[in-house]
């Protein structure tokens, strides 16, 4: 059976319930389903807002080839994944990942991955806005996101 991901690039915000629903729909061979939901944190109070930017179409094909490697690589029975693009205020949704298998430790480490690999490689670039309202600068890369990836090598 070829298993294909769902992937959504949006400014509207998700229902986390929806997506497993869609995912789990009519379905009696998944046994395990893992979510990863992302949230904008407020940094202490020092942050207002994130605003996100992406390459459009260049988001969604970049998102769908690692899907796609998680699906094979773990025997996923379904994979959803949605990033917002905006701004994005603290405590609303940033990204959702949802991943079916047969069994838990294939969920969790194809849910993992997406977002491992997400963090990385898709064309998304978060600005931070202080909560004095002023715009700071693009957020950096960080080391421990590479490493996080590169453990799937």
């Amino acid at each position: 059976m070829i298993v294909e991901p769902r992937i959504q690039v949006q400014s509207q915000d998700f229902d986390l319930q929806s997506e497993i629903d869609t995912v789990t729909a009519g379905r009696k061979n998944i046994g395990a389903v893992v979510t990863f939901s992302g949230l904008c944190r407020d940094e202490h109070g020092a942050l207002s807002a994130l605003e996100l930017e992406h390459y459009p179409g260049m988001a969604e094909a970049e998102m769908r080839r690692i899907a796609e490697i998680a699906i094979e690589r773990f025997s996923l029975l379904g994979l959803t994944a949605v990033h917002r693009y905006g701004k994005i205020m603290p405590g609303e949704n940033i990204v959702l990942v949802v991943a079916a298998a047969p069994h838990r430790q294939a969920a969790f480490d194809g849910a993992s991955f997406m977002m491992d690999f997400l963090k990385t490689s898709a064309p998304f670039w978060k600005k931070e806005h202080a909560a004095d309202g002023t715009a700071r600068d693009w957020v950096a890369a960080k080391d421990a996101d590479d490493t996080a990836r590169d453990k799937w090598r």
